[in-house]
């Protein structure tokens, strides 16, 4: 680990449109304090500060949330922070990383961090990335965390592990994004699937390999792009060539093509991990997660200015300055910001960036 250079990418440029209304185009979900007083990008720099210094720290978002960021984390370098010009979704995002330091520190091992994830044991979390990264720096390994599953969940993509590569460390069959309530159900009792985490773990030099094995036009354009990186060029450049890339993720782009070479030949390394992972991916996914945690009674969550609650189980309601009453209601998500009020259920919730789409549709602005 001391003789290897580690470099964490955080990935902030989405809405989180399934925040809404707290989540906004100017302040979307990985800028708010949805778990405890830090925001989830803060905690997110925090955790991995231990493992690289500030200097080492490389933030992907865009132009409207850009001045936020760099407001939240200023010790990382501003130049380190890149507003994309337009979205391209995680393989252009990372891979402009990978090309602008393969010029400086090929070796160098770069994660990619999602800026919205919830970690329990952070000590675990940095032993398990300690051990990720050694892997990552042994050769053309590319490292992916996989999250043990609890339940069968529909909502994330799992990897099937196969042999034994090193340690608790799994060669990676392949991936599957998504699947149905049944096929979840088949994966978890298999008891070889784990969830993908959305970070990995790979060196500049091979993840820049592959993308021109697997994404040549867009690797083509990364790369024109980091050439001009430290120059006066490189805004206009990055403005330019950026929305050319493909949008795709990291997922399709490389891991799916790159498995499909089979285990033994992909060097697709699955990580399992148990440090307490909780993709914050709705309302409620948040009701479950601090409900998890303080066992509320009747599993009332409530933000409000103070509040009475009579025959009501299972609520979510976010009304900061307001006295909350709530009678005979369950399983609501409630939502009042000073212009906008949200109010669905537990089950309807992931369903709030359709509120998102009809705003956009409308060109009601002001609103997202």
């Amino acid at each position: 680990m001391s003789k290897t250079n580690f470099h964490p990418v955080i990935l902030a440029g989405g809405r989180g449109t399934r925040f809404w209304p707290l989540s906004r185009q100017r302040r979307a979900k990985q800028l708010l304090a949805l778990d405890g007083k830090q925001t989830m990008l803060q905690q997110t720099v925090a955790r991995l500060l231990p493992l690289a210094s500030a200097a080492r720290f490389w933030i992907m978002t865009n132009e409207h949330l850009r001045r936020e960021v760099l407001r939240q984390v200023p010790r990382v370098n501003p130049k380190q922070i890149l507003a994309e010009p337009a979205a391209r979704n995680t393989a252009p995002a990372i891979g402009l990383a990978a090309y602008i330091l393969i010029n400086t520190d090929p070796d160098g091992v770069i994660g990619l961090f999602p800026s919205d994830h919830v970690i329990g044991d952070e000590r675990r979390y940095r032993e398990v990335l300690k051990n990720g990264i050694e892997i990552a720096a042994a050769g053309e390994n590319i490292v992916v965390l996989g999250i043990r599953p609890t339940r069968a969940e529909t909502g994330y993509g799992y990897i099937e592990a196969g042999s034994s590569f090193e340690g608790d460390a799994l060669r990676v069959r392949r991936f599957t994004e998504k699947p149905d309530a049944a096929r979840a159900a088949e994966f978890v009792e298999a008891g070889n699937y784990f969830w993908n985490s959305g970070i990995f773990l790979w060196s500049a030099r091979t993840l820049a390999n592959a993308l021109f094995e697997h994404l040549p036009k867009t690797a083509s354009l990364l790369q024109q792009i980091a050439a001009a990186f430290g120059t006066r060029k490189f805004g206009a450049t990055f403005a330019r060539l950026y929305p050319k890339c493909e949008n795709i993720s990291i997922d399709y782009a490389l891991l799916e093509p790159r498995s499909s070479k089979g285990e033994q030949n992909s060097n697709i390394i699955c990580l399992p991990a148990d440090f307490g992972w909780n993709d914050l991916g709705s309302w409620t996914a948040l009701h479950e997660h601090h409900s998890g945690k303080s066992r509320p009674k009747d599993d009332n969550l409530i933000a409000g200015d103070g509040w009475f609650t009579l025959n009501a189980q299972g609520n979510y309601i976010h009304a900061p300055r307001k006295f909350v009453a709530a009678l005979g209601v369950n399983n609501l998500v409630v939502v009042e910001t000073e212009d906008a009020l949200l109010i669905t259920t537990r089950d309807q919730a992931q369903d709030v960036g359709k509120v998102v789409k009809y705003l956009d549709e409308k060109k009601l602005r002001n609103l997202v």
